[in-house]
């Protein structure tokens, strides 16, 4: 056990992570948000420690046929050109039977040579049965019974191994959403003992777990929250651990959120206007905001790292200093956006000979594939559309990610998008991931986000851009509401959330009027016809938002108040 084990004082509890852009370990910005968090942590020094699951199967890779429609296999990787074996083996009581588990190893340098470890927890074990050894297999896959398994190696399975690798010092433990609130039961089993106490917990116990735990809710969306009827908790985790749940007032069925929120000291919102949604839904439960940020230095294009080394050379390091991107000249924002365009535009080309053009306005949507996230608002009206085009100038549209095999809405959508390819400008291309997020995010010369209000809880793609100084054209809804400075860093889709009215229908028409109005009378123009005007628009998103809604930003948040390490030895490590 190396010194550093000893001193983590942060445990990191995620269902996924995205590590590497190789590692399947991920489907989208949960997954890559706390890569950033882990990656900004190893750069800052933090003493923590990751833990998740393996996902042998990944989340899916993604086929999509010659009209749009999505398919799904298995992904195939070589676990152990990433990860390395650990020795020790626990067991999590499932069911009844003892469920083997083990954990890989996948180190996280940061800048300053700190490493952050991050273990994978894996039920692949002969000693298990066929069907148990697939619980950690599978992302978001199956059914509640395959979740409610798969949570229950997360929350039991992670904290027993955490404590057989030697980490018997952990400070906070942080549940990053709902789908770890088993960990709260955890502490409470591993504080009382495992003999049956008649569903009785010491109020100083709970309060002794409360005091460990920060807990980050990251959707107002209902499917984000896991809830698992009574019969199947009582099947799977058994009458003892949900005499425990009940301990925790927490009656009915068992839902996750209630159940990280009861066990936590400090819980947050991840973007201010999320923090009052999150605060709206659950109004018994103080609710902080801790707005979510990107790891600079990954989602940073090469030809504007290159930028940022020459003007600002401490960057890397103090991601404030990306303020001072307003005094770059301006011939060399663009020269560096347009090599990122180039890159971007001949991937396009190349996976779906699409003809796209780097002179041509280039609109990215990247975002899951699912019903609120709107992505087929554009095409709301295709007339006043094409009219636009005709009167303003050319626009290439190039959209990308991934509907949840279960999502048929989700699927619709990508067939209708892939299906305008006759009438417009579409690529939409396949198998979204990191390196594809990392050519569209810097490519493209603005990026569109179109969430239904008030269900978008951040929206971190609009953070990557402006990393790179694209600009956004987004509903006020996430982190727009604090990033937007209108024809400052981008520009708004519609006023206020409350401007158009509450019925769903009436939203998606007013929403849609307000994008066309805002693409033909600013964006289109501005980019055409003011070149000036618009690269000041890249200096601002970069200098305004990039330098703000970082990584960096938020661990050191984290660090000061959730954490609560200011005065701890974080540098013991």
């Amino acid at each position: 056990m190396t010194q550093q084990n000893s001193h983590a004082l942060v445990a990191y509890f995620s269902m996924e992570i995205g590590l590497n852009p190789l590692m399947p370990t991920y489907s989208g910005g949960l997954g890559v948000l706390a890569g950033d968090t882990i990656r900004s942590a190893a750069d800052l020094g933090v003493p923590m420690v990751g833990v998740t699951l393996l996902h042998r199967r990944g989340y899916f890779y993604q086929r999509l046929d010659q009209k749009g429609w999505q398919s799904e296999e298995p992904v195939a990787w070589a676990v152990n050109d990433f990860a390395e074996p650990m020795e020790p083996r626990v067991s999590v009581e499932i069911e009844g039977r003892a469920v083997h588990v083990r954990a890989w190893r996948h180190h996280v340098t940061g800048m300053s040579g700190h490493t952050v470890p991050v273990y994978l927890l894996d039920t692949d074990l002969p000693e298990n049965s066929p069907w148990d050894r697939t619980i950690t297999d599978t992302l978001y896959g199956g059914d509640s019974h395959y979740r409610l398994c798969q949570e229950m190696i997360l929350g039991f399975g992670g904290f027993a191994l955490l404590r057989a690798l030697g980490y018997g010092n952990i400070f906070r433990y942080h549940l990053n959403e709902g789908h770890a609130a088993l960990l709260v039961l955890a502490l409470i089993e591993a504080a009382i003992g495992t003999e049956p106490r008649n569903g009785e917990v010491p109020p100083e116990v709970i309060e002794q777990v409360r005091e460990q735990c920060v807990f980050t809710t990251h959707t107002p969306v209902p499917a984000g929250h896991d809830q698992f009827p009574v019969e199947l908790a009582h099947r799977v985790l058994g009458s003892r651990r949900c005499e425990l749940v009940q301990a925790c007032q927490h009656q009915g069925a068992l839902n996750m959120t209630l159940l990280a929120l009861r066990g936590s000291r400090f819980v947050n919102g991840v973007a201010m206007r999320h923090g009052e949604v999150s605060h709206s839904l659950y109004p018994g439960y103080p609710i902080h905001s801790i707005t979510n940020g990107v790891h600079a230095v990954t989602w940073a294009a090469p030809s504007f790292q290159n930028l940022y080394d020459r003007h600002l050379p401490d960057w890397r390091y103090d991601q404030l200093s990306l303020r001072y991107a307003i005094s770059i000249p301006g011939a060399e924002i663009w020269r560096a956006h347009q090599d990122a365009k180039l890159a971007l535009v001949d991937e396009v080309n190349r996976q779906t000979n699409a003809g796209f053009d780097r002179d041509v306005l280039t609109i990215g949507f990247a975002r899951r594939a699912t019903a609120y996230k709107r992505g087929t608002l554009v095409f709301h009206d295709v007339e006043r559309l094409r009219r636009l085009l005709k009167e303003a100038g050319p626009i290439q549209f190039v959209f990308a990610g991934k509907a949840h095999p279960q999502d048929q809405a989700g699927k619709d959508m990508i067939h209708r998008i892939h299906s305008m390819r006759g009438q417009l400008s579409v690529a939409y291309l396949a198998n979204y991931d990191m390196m594809l997020a990392r050519l569209l995010c810097a490519g493209v010369d603005v990026w569109l986000n179109t969430p239904l209000p008030p269900m978008e809880a951040s929206g971190t793609s609009g953070m990557k851009a402006a990393m790179n100084g694209v600009p956004s054209v987004s509903v006020l809804d996430g982190w727009w509401v604090e990033g937007h400075i209108e024809g400052v860093t981008g520009w708004s889709i519609g006023e206020k959330i409350e401007a158009c009215g509450s019925p769903a229908e009436d939203m998606e028409a007013c929403h849609a009027r307000a994008l066309y109005d805002k693409l033909e009378q600013r964006v289109m123009p501005c980019f055409y016809k003011d070149r000036e005007g618009f690269i000041e628009i890249m200096k601002h998103a970069i200098a305004v938002n990039g330098a703000f809604f970082n990584t960096q930003r938020m661990v050191g948040q984290y660090l000061r108040n959730a954490y609560r390490l200011v005065g701890q030895d974080v540098n013991g490590a």
